[in-house]
């Protein structure tokens, strides 16, 4: 990742709505939510939280995907993936044992089953 696209990113994340939606987002992946269930959850007018995801989409951390009436957002793993890579790849000197557990792995693994979207 380039230091321009993490400034990026980082920017985008700067804001506390959009930092609420990416965390939301995080905890469902890679199912995604509806815009208006994000809205609902978020407490946030839809406008409000279209301006917002866009932000989060164009900094290359959220996707969306038409679905039927609905636009569906997810978190972009690969994305969040190359920034947290590129935030710590010189972390301890290159020394890993030091970060205790820091290092990236390269597969999500849900924590529980993921359940159909509502």
């Amino acid at each position: 990742m380039k230091t321009t696209n993490a400034t990026k990113a980082l920017a985008a994340l700067a804001q506390p709505t959009r930092l609420d939606a990416f965390r939301l987002l995080i905890r469902c992946a890679p199912d995604g939510q509806c815009a208006g269930d994000l809205a609902a959850k978020l407490q946030v007018p839809p406008a409000t939280l279209s301006f917002h995801l866009r932000h989060l989409e164009q900094a290359g951390l959220v996707t969306s995907q038409r679905e039927s009436r609905h636009i569906v957002y997810s978190a972009d793993i690969a994305g969040t993936r190359d920034l947290l890579r590129f935030l710590t790849e010189d972390c301890c000197g290159g020394r890993p044992e030091v970060c205790g557990g820091l290092e990236m792995a390269e597969t999500c693994e849900p924590a529980r089953e993921h359940h159909q979207r509502s």
